[in-house]
């Protein structure tokens, strides 16, 4: 937790004093939301930890979307309550075996939803508001698996595509496919990365580099003749777009 927003508010460590939500500057006259005092804090983690193991009374998304919304009332850190809940439902979504990995995360679809993301919450706070807080989340879940799906799909056609070109274009193909698939795991690189990598000469890493950087699958960002760095950028933008 060093050189990040929060570092020096006892990352890790529950709150030991109230904390409030609101505006910049807010107190607690004025704050949109006051959580739980310390010790009604920790009653409630004990029975969030309960319901945590109670996996047979609800279906699993219905489940994770009441424990986000629970976890974020607690708010039982001094920061970072947020960033934790947000990526409570993606952990809980592996440790049920609905995810193999950790590759969906609502983080996005709540910044672009952000006024209606609070206002669900709150919502459920004062007026006890669950299931139009469940059909925002579960609308959240289907847009940002729909999305996640789409850029699999177009990494998978990405994938072929340059693999061909490999093939047909590079002069050592199977270093070339082996490089390709480096790239998928490690999109920005040096020629001492892929000599590293590959396991191969410098000069065979260089040819290699510049190579790609012809037929456009990498892009040299640094504009000199030394220590030149590559990246994958079709690949990278895929993401952008997603």
């Amino acid at each position: 937790m060093q050189g990040v927003r929060g570092a020096a508010r006892d990352p890790g460590e529950f709150r030991r004093t109230q904390n409030w939500i609101g505006p910049p500057g807010a107190t607690l006259l004025n704050a949109r939301f006051i959580p739980p005092p310390v010790p009604e804090m920790n009653d409630a983690l004990g029975d969030l930890e309960k319901f945590l193991h109670d996996t047979d009374s609800l279906p699993a998304l219905m489940h994770f979307g009441l424990v986000h919304a629970q976890f974020e009332t607690i708010h039982p850190f001094l920061d970072g309550n947020g960033r934790v809940g947000r990526l409570l439902i993606t952990f809980l979504l592996c440790q049920r075996g609905i995810l193999r990995r950790p590759l969906l995360y609502l983080s996005h679809f709540f910044k672009m939803n952000r006024a209606e993301y609070y206002d669900r919450l709150m919502a459920v706070r004062e007026s006890g508001h669950w299931e139009q807080w469940l059909k925002f989340f579960l609308r959240g879940v289907a847009e940002v698996s729909a999305s996640a799906t789409a850029t699999a799909e177009a990494i998978l056609a990405l994938q072929n595509e340059h693999r061909q070109i490999v093939l047909e274009k590079v002069g050592n193909a199977p270093l070339g496919q082996r490089l390709l698939d480096f790239l998928l795991q490690q999109p920005l690189v040096t020629v001492r990365a892929i000599e590293a990598q590959l396991d191969c000469a410098y000069v065979t890493a260089n040819k290699l580099a510049e190579q790609f950087a012809a037929l456009g699958i990498l892009r040299e960002t640094t504009g000199g003749q030394r220590n030149r760095q590559y990246e994958y950028s079709p690949y990278l933008r895929l993401f952008e777009d997603a």
